[in-house]
């Protein structure tokens, strides 16, 4: 089988930075010592491997004894999460990605602005449920269809976006925005670049071949983004997490295959697969 690969693909510096702090940390403080609240990356794979390597998983700060080391996930935490970190004396160690930070600090500054704050995303990701809490009654939107049903009228917007989402997709919801009467629209771009990259690739890598994968956590949204993005560009497109989950029906008639990959999904996942559908 002839494989081609996206050239943008894997791992995006967000990734590589919440990784790099889990992994420092927990060479730093031993393993078993550092706990993480939450995955600190949608991707079994590498949750997987950090556990291995000693990081502990809750999702509850009141299992932890003052002084325990809580890594911050990629994507982001409550204020409310923080404070109460603080109070318990926690050490907390922040892997949240940079672009989540910026989307915070854009919420909270719009709401002190005086903007009622809207956020295109999808209300139950972490990183959106953790981006809203920095204002008061944030609306999450998600399709054209809530425009009408869930904006307030006659008010100043402020508007961001989840950092996974597709510009395309959220330009159609802006643009539904625009044609309502509100006295004022301000739109912060909060667009992963680096995601709407890959995003890009793996388009144009569809055009090009009779059946695309796309590889990654079955969790992580960028990666479900890339997959719909594929398959409305005409091409057959199965979303799988790794070599496991591949079946030989999916390239029955097929001579040409493309891979992409999510901004969580390692190099080490991506060649193997690479490797393994060329044999096929």
């Amino acid at each position: 089988m002839i494989v081609k690969l996206a050239e943008k693909r894997g791992f995006c510096f967000g990734v590589e930075d919440a990784i790099e702090i889990a992994e420092k940390a927990i060479d730093e403080h031993g393993a078993g010592n550092v706990v993480a609240l939450g995955p600190v990356i949608h991707n079994r794979q590498v949750v997987e491997r950090l556990e291995s390597a000693g990081l502990r998983q809750s999702g509850r700060l009141e299992e932890l004894e003052p002084g325990a080391n809580v890594l911050i996930r990629s994507h982001g935490a409550t204020p409310d999460v923080l404070q109460q970190a603080e109070k318990k004396r926690l050490n907390v160690i922040d892997a949240t990605c940079v672009l989540v930070k910026k989307a915070q600090e854009v919420v909270k500054r719009l709401h002190q602005e005086g903007y009622r704050v809207v956020m295109i995303g999808d209300r139950n990701h972490p990183e959106v449920r953790g981006v809203i809490a920095y204002a008061p009654d944030v609306v999450v939107i998600d399709h054209v269809e809530d425009v009408a049903r869930e904006l307030p009228h006659k008010e100043k917007l402020g508007i961001v976006a989840q950092t996974t989402h597709a510009p395309e997709h959220v330009a159609q919801i802006i643009a539904a925005i625009v044609k309502r009467p509100y006295v004022e629209l301000r739109i912060v771009n909060t667009l992963c670049l680096e995601v709407i990259r890959r995003q890009q690739a793996a388009v144009k890598l569809a055009g090009e071949v009779d059946v695309m994968f796309v590889l990654g956590g079955r969790h992580s949204a960028n990666t479900q983004e890339m997959a719909r993005l594929c398959r409305e560009a005409g091409v057959d497109t199965y979303h799988l997490e790794t070599w496991a989950d591949f079946d030989p029906s999916m390239v029955e008639g097929k001579s040409i295959a493309g891979i992409a990959a999510g901004a969580s999904t390692p190099d080490w996942v991506i060649n193997d697969f690479a490797d393994r559908l060329r044999e096929v």
